[in-house]
């Protein structure tokens, strides 16, 4: 079985990267997706689904580097479910009500941001299994 997910969206905020015990990079940052529709009684309905990602290793370390808030990315990568709840992870938020996001373990980060809107350059992109060259190396 296999699966894979594509998600288009804007950087909610600056990634936060850390270290394992063993010494593997893990960038997370926040992606949201936006949509909006007209609803069945005629008004417009503006929907907002949350997405935390994280990205390992050297992608890790690129993604820290070039995604900031505000960029607009392109993520490919896994659903990974929370442990206690089989499915997105839940919580309360301020005001009460409650909230949800689902966790993706990325293999691909495309920057689709040009500089000036917050991001890295345009159309670049890193895919996991294209690592093998030295980060600054990279041509962006």
């Amino acid at each position: 079985m296999y699966q894979s997910l594509t998600i288009v969206g804007n950087v909610g905020k600056d990634p936060e990267m850390r270290y394992t015990p063993t010494g593997q990079a893990v960038t997370s940052f926040s992606l949201a997706t936006n949509r909006q529709y007209t609803g069945s009684n005629g008004e417009q309905v503006k929907e907002t689904i949350w997405f935390r990602v994280s990205t390992w290793g050297k992608l890790a370390e690129t993604c820290n580097l070039y995604v900031k808030k505000g960029s607009k990315v392109l993520v490919e990568g896994r659903l990974t479910a929370d442990k206690a709840t089989g499915g997105p992870r839940i919580w309360t938020k301020q005001d009460g009500s409650a909230g949800a996001s689902f966790e993706v373990t990325a293999n691909t980060v495309r920057f689709l941001s040009s500089r000036q809107e917050g991001g890295g350059e345009g159309g670049a992109h890193v895919d996991a299994g294209d690592l093998s060259v030295p980060a600054e190396d990279i041509p962006f």
